[in-house]
């Protein structure tokens, strides 16, 4: 069994080039799970034994063997999808979410949160138009990081 104890492995796509790619789909929840057993979607065994506060990210290559690798692949879930009418509007739904200590992400114009009822009521408060959707879900993480540029917190770094 493969023990995975790093939640992102810097390698380059050459070096992944012909080997199998294999995957473990995981929900935003799964994705914060530090120690757990899992199996990827070929039927591999694999142990998350990650540091404390870990968060895996869709696309984290997170072991890389002889002939294959794994990455994470987020799985759709349910979330409620916000259209905030203005800028202002969009940071006053991310400071009421965060004000809850629920988790946040964009999508394009879109914010989305999880589909709970706490945010039902703070959505039909605020009267902002939202509705259901399944999306994986990848939200901001503070103190966390991003691998790709310009998608990071505030302007593409961690801080």
């Amino acid at each position: 069994m493969t023990i995975i104890t790093e939640p992102h492995l810097h390698v380059s796509p050459e070096a992944l080039a012909g080997k199998e790619r294999d995957t473990l789909h995981l929900s935003w929840e799964e994705r914060r799970w530090t120690r757990k057993r899992v199996r990827t979607t070929r039927g591999r065994e694999m142990a998350l034994a990650l540091p404390t506060g870990s968060v895996l990210r869709p696309g984290d290559v997170v072991a890389v063997e002889a002939d294959w690798y794994l990455a994470v692949e987020g799985r759709p879930e349910p979330v409620l999808a916000i259209f905030p009418r203005n800028r202002e509007g969009a940071i006053r739904i991310a400071f009421d979410v965060g004000n809850r200590h629920f988790p946040l992400a964009f999508q394009g114009e879109t914010l989305l949160v999880p589909d709970d009822t706490a945010m039902e009521q703070l959505l039909a408060r605020l009267g902002v138009p939202w509705e259901r959707r399944q999306e994986v879900f990848d939200p901001i993480v503070g103190g966390g990081h991003r691998h790709e540029a310009g998608k990071g917190p505030v302007d593409g770094h961690a801080h």
